[in-house]
Order: structure tokens, then sequence, then C-alpha cells
């Protein structure tokens, strides 16, 4: 018999982790320098600020949203004398995907408590799912980084791999059937922005927004702990609006601190089901 078919009804059995901003890649940075790399080879500048706005969707769709930006589809109307259309999208998406592979693997350190505490969830049974805006091609060269590590998730899916990505649950249905976890409520998705706390709340589970690790804020490790004290407040206060105004149940930095809330998760759980836990 399985660690989870022993678990209680009640319990948390599995948490669904994004991968940048969230397990790894402090300040989810690898597709920024692409997103502006790709433009410019079309003759369109964006900033670093515009390319972060949509994060979280699956690429193709971030690129759409990108494209529906004023300011960027007067630029592209100036570059080729007409608006941006899908024809426009799939050039940019077809030569973005490349970029991103190929600097991923720059910005593959697991965030700073990601390896213990996801070692902690699975000595409590917990099976660790995936789900992520990256595609397969990319994915494809940052599992092996990943895992050299020691993070291996029981699953993985991927922009791409269904008719919608996020922030519809799709992908966290697939989830629940890959792991063989059920109802949602017993499920918890963890990410670092909007449209990835939209994914787990459109599915039913909890939500855990991460402030500081990743997209919101959008700095290095190092960048951030150079920070004076008032900035960084600012700064993490900024993103945890951001993340409950998308539906988030808890925010918190980073995954540092994940135990933490699984385990007040199962004790709000285990209240209303009456289940008295042990100590």
């Amino acid at each position: 018999m399985s660690a989870q078919s022993l678990l209680p009804f009640h319990a948390v059995k599995a948490v669904v982790l994004d991968w940048a901003g969230t397990v790894v890649d402090f300040g989810s940075r690898a597709p920024m320098g692409a997103f502006v790399e790709v433009f410019a080879r079309f003759g369109v500048t964006i900033t670093i600020p515009q390319a972060r706005g949509p994060m979280g969707l699956p690429k193709r769709a971030h690129i759409a949203a990108l494209m529906a930006v004023p300011a960027i589809a007067q630029a592209w109307r100036t570059a080729h004398g007409e608006a941006p259309g899908e024809a426009a999208i799939d050039a940019v998406y077809e030569q973005f995907v490349p970029l991103n592979a190929a600097v991923v693997t720059d910005y593959a350190d697991l965030i700073p408590g990601a390896a213990d505490n996801i070692a902690n969830l699975r000595r409590r049974g917990l099976k660790i799912g995936s789900t992520t805006g990256y595609t397969r091609e990319i994915m494809e060269r940052l599992l092996p980084v990943a895992a050299a590590q020691g993070y291996e998730p029981d699953n993985l899916v991927c922009a791409g791999d269904l008719a919608e990505g996020r922030p519809s649950p799709l992908m966290m249905y697939r989830c629940f059937a890959d792991l063989g976890v059920y109802p949602p409520s017993s499920v918890i998705k963890v990410d670092d922005t909007e449209p990835g706390i939209a994914e787990g709340a459109a599915a039913g589970t909890w939500t855990v927004g991460l402030a500081v690790s990743g997209n919101c804020v959008g700095l290095s490790l190092a960048e951030w702990n150079e920070l004076p004290l008032l900035e960084q407040q600012k700064l993490r206060g900024e993103a945890a609006a951001r993340l409950r105004a998308a539906g988030a149940d808890y925010v918190i930095d980073s995954i540092a601190e994940l135990v933490g809330v699984v385990e007040a998760i199962e004790a709000t759980l285990a209240a209303r089901q009456g289940v008295k836990q042990s100590a």
C-alpha cells in the first residue's frame, strides 16, 4: 500500500509547483532577455517591465499579450506597416523558443530552501506535481540540470501539452490524473505569477503565491539582498497584493517557507472535518 493511500482523506495529498521563480531561477529572469531580444530582431523595442507583464502565460499567449500592449502594437505597425496579427505572433514565437532554450540552463539554480522543503513534503507522503509556461523544448534542457540538483517532480505539464494553458485549470486537471489525487481541496498550487495562481483557483485547489522569489519582484537573490529594508518591504507588499488579487490563499516570500503553509492548510482541513490531529 502506498504512502498516498494511507493519508487521511482530509490531508493535503499533493503540491503542484511552477518552475521559474518558484523552484528554480530566483527572480524568474531567464525569459526576460529572450523576450527583449526576439522583439528587437523584428525592429521593436520592449522593456523588461513590459516583458514581465504577462508572465505565467504559455509563451505564445505571452507574446500575443505583448502584441496587444498599445505601445508595442504601435511600434510593430511603425516597423512593419501593419498591426501585429496571428502570423506576426507565430513568427516571433518561432524565434523565441530556441532563444529561451539557449539561456534557460544559465538560470537553473534551485531557489534556496527548495530542496529541503520538497524533501520534507515527500517524507510526509505528498506527491510533487509541476506545471509550467515553458514548452517541452525548453524543459528538455532544464530538467536534467534540475535533476542534478536533486529535483525531479512526479509529473510535468507544459504549455502546449493541452488545448489551453494558464489561466485555465486544464494543466491542473492533468496533474490530478497523473498523480492520482483528489479532491481539489487536497491539492496546493504554488506559483509566483498571477496566471499561475489563477489556474490553481480555477481548478479549486489551495493557492500559495511567492512574492519575493519570482516575477513580481524580478530581482536576483543578490540584488534582493542588497536592497534597503524599506525598499524590500515596499516591493514585498506590492507583490503580495498582486498575488492576493489573483486569488492566492496564502502569500509567502519563497518556497523556503512552504512547509509551514502546508501544515496550516492541513490543520484547516482537519478542523473543517472534525478530525483531531496527532501531536
